[in-house]
């Protein structure tokens, strides 16, 4: 009996972050970071400006958990769009596309390529992004390595820098009076990396 009331507790305290996290989501990615305030917040979750600082002692820390939960949507996406990869070169093609498809809707884009590097600063947002994608990639590049489709000394090494080149796409894609056209000419060239990593015949 004693345990039910830290049950509940428990239970409200997580609801409690859950509706602050969304409405991070929905008001960071309209309006950005700096033109939402934490009343703006704790309106929107429909409790205190005192419970929110209980959950997040700063605008910053709870701009963090919503960046991580874009980032778990970013690779959900990902996830699904390489369920129908052949191989693991299109699995990791159809990976990137599926980012980029999803850099261009403008709440995300707000969150994770133009609030993001700034409110976190690059050291925290390197690690985040790595975080969520850094393990899958290299997984996809050893496998297209052992499978014989690309030649990768540096599985590590490699994935990072494509991170930077799919973060550097999107920043290309917010800043573009074309968005579609970029993000086109973005897919391509990934792929064209991708596509030069492979070996030469006979090799």
């Amino acid at each position: 009996m004693s345990q039910q009331p830290r049950s509940l507790r428990a239970e409200q305290v997580a609801q409690t972050r859950d509706a602050l996290v969304s409405a991070g989501r929905l008001l960071f990615g309209r309006a950005g970071f700096t033109a939402t305030s934490v009343e703006d917040l704790a309106r929107q979750a429909g409790v205190t400006t005192g419970a929110l600082y209980h959950h997040f002692p700063t605008k910053a820390a709870l701009f963090e958990a919503v960046f991580e939960l874009v980032h778990r949507e970013l690779m959900a996406a990902s996830a699904e769009a390489a369920l129908q990869a052949s191989d693991p070169v299109e699995l990791l093609a159809a990976g990137f596309v599926a980012f980029l498809d999803k850099v261009l809707e403008p709440d995300i884009q707000q969150i994770i390529i133009t609030d993001a590097p700034s409110v976190l600063g690059l050291a925290r947002f390197t690690e985040l992004d790595e975080r969520y994608a850094f393990n899958a990639i290299v997984a996809a590049l050893r496998a297209a390595d052992d499978a014989g489709a690309l030649r990768v000394e540096d599985p590590e090494t490699l994935a990072r820098l494509l991170l930077g080149a799919l973060t550097r796409g999107g920043m290309l894609i917010a800043g573009s009076p074309e968005p579609i056209a970029t993000r086109n000419a973005v897919a391509k060239t990934l792929r064209s990396m991708l596509n030069g990593l492979a070996p030469a015949p006979g090799d």
